[in-house]
């Protein structure tokens, strides 16, 4: 439940320093170009806002809600978004370098094209995710829900790919490395034998 609401308005290119938000509902805000660095933003809601070409670094997001936001080119440094919950949202070039996105809500998502660079993903709601042509690289996937989610094509080399079905998600033309491989072989049920 928001404690306040702002509606509307023009913040584009704002620069946001260590700020703190808390309980606040932005609606139908730009927020083009945006740059945030160590701000902290804790049980907000986001809806219709654009964050296109926007820059956040070492910023936090914690069980925020975005529904309907747009993310175009948005970069994510050392951020942390634990708890976030994203719907409808649009995350075309998408960026994120390291940082904690553990038990984010991306149910549905579509998030093709997007790069996550050593990102820790633990317990994400990766469900019917649309992955095709991402870059997971280095991220812990660890206990992440990916039913239905589809990597087609998409790197995944170096992360934790304990928690993948591959009878359940898509994985044609998905890039692993030879661990992970072996993780997928194991899930599957057979035993790799050395020559």
């Amino acid at each position: 439940m928001a404690d306040t609401t702002i509606r509307g308005e023009d913040w584009y290119g704002r620069d946001l320093e260590k700020v703190e938000y808390t309980r606040v509902a932005w609606v139908d805000v730009d927020m083009t170009e945006i740059s945030s660095t160590s701000a902290v933003f804790t049980e907000c809601s986001f809806t219709n806002v654009r964050f296109n070409v926007s820059k956040h670094t070492e910023s936090a997001f914690i069980n925020c809600t975005f529904s309907r936001c747009n993310f175009f080119d948005a970069s994510f440094t050392r951020c942390k978004l634990t708890g976030s919950v994203f719907d409808g949202c649009s995350f075309d070039l998408v960026d994120v370098a390291a940082g904690d996105w553990s038990f984010v809500g991306l149910a549905g998502a579509k998030l093709s094209g997007t790069t996550f660079h050593g990102v820790k993903l633990r317990e994400a709601d990766l469900n019917r995710a649309r992955c095709d042509g991402a870059t997971f690289s280095g991220c812990d996937l660890s206990g992440a829900w990916m039913e239905r989610a589809d990597f087609t094509g998409a790197d995944l080399r170096g992360s934790d790919l304990s928690s993948l079905d591959p009878l359940t998600a898509q994985l044609k033309g998905a890039v692993v490395d030879a661990r992970q491989a072996a993780v997928l072989v194991g899930s599957l049920g057979l035993t790799v034998l050395p020559e």
